[in-house]
């Protein structure tokens, strides 16, 4: 007897679920930032064979080498959505979404910002962040690629730049591009952490021309290697 081919995921059901035991339950509440997690079919953002593992809360790798020398992975959503709640993105900002690998996270900016930007490091992962926006209706939305810790100067300023994966310096540049009262998002860790993944989600605000920072919560992010500082050499 020929076995019946296996059901396809539902994923819709998978995005409800997500929301409701990962997302709300690490103390998201804006229903703004909730709506697109439910809208954006985060399916699409993955390698196909990793398709119904799209609404698990892993970090799923997504490149296996970007420049750096790192494989690529997206946020899990609950951490994604709990930086996006605490950027306090409005409808009138203007962002820059660093290293969003596919461009998940820029989906996800797009329906709550009017002018979004997408940097990542090179023109492989300028064309699967082209080719997955457009196929989510934001084909309009510009994808540049450069060196991350660079910014995308000739667009600057930018209410919010919003980094995706964790740092442990190299952020001036992209500071010097925010606009007055722009916040800048991202996950620190110390360059001595011996696991070398546990951060702190941090938020920076430039008021009256200075940078001022505080934690936000704590949270496991891989290192965007373009982020890494240099050792220090003791003798």
């Amino acid at each position: 007897m020929r076995a019946s081919p296996s059901a396809e995921p539902d994923f819709a059901e998978l995005r409800r679920t997500m929301v409701d035991c990962q997302i709300r339950t690490f103390g998201v509440t804006d229903h703004a930032v909730i709506a697109r997690f439910l809208e954006v079919p985060r399916e699409l953002f993955v390698p196909a064979d990793q398709q119904v593992l799209a609404y698990s809360d892993l970090s799923l790798k997504v490149a296996d080498s970007a420049p750096g020398g790192e494989s690529r992975r997206l946020l899990t959503p609950m951490v994604l959505a709990r930086l996006l709640q605490d950027a306090e993105v409005r409808k009138e900002d203007k962002v820059l979404d660093v290293a969003p690998g596919t461009g998940y996270s820029t989906a996800i900016l797009a329906g709550l910002a009017d002018r979004v930007t997408a940097l990542d490091a090179d023109s492989e992962l300028k064309a699967m962040i082209k080719s997955n926006l457009a196929a989510t209706g934001f084909g309009q939305i510009p994808v540049i690629a450069g060196p991350l810790p660079d910014g995308v100067a000739e667009r600057a300023p930018f209410d919010l730049v919003f980094v995706n994966g964790a740092t442990e310096g190299r952020l001036d540049r992209l500071f010097g591009q925010l606009a007055e009262g722009g916040r800048l998002i991202t996950l620190s860790r110390a360059a001595s952490d011996p696991d070398r993944f546990a951060c702190h989600a941090i938020r920076f605000d430039k008021i009256a021309g200075q940078i001022s920072s505080r934690i936000l919560f704590d949270a496991a992010a891989p290192l965007l290697g373009a982020f890494r500082e240099a050792p220090n050499f003791v003798f």
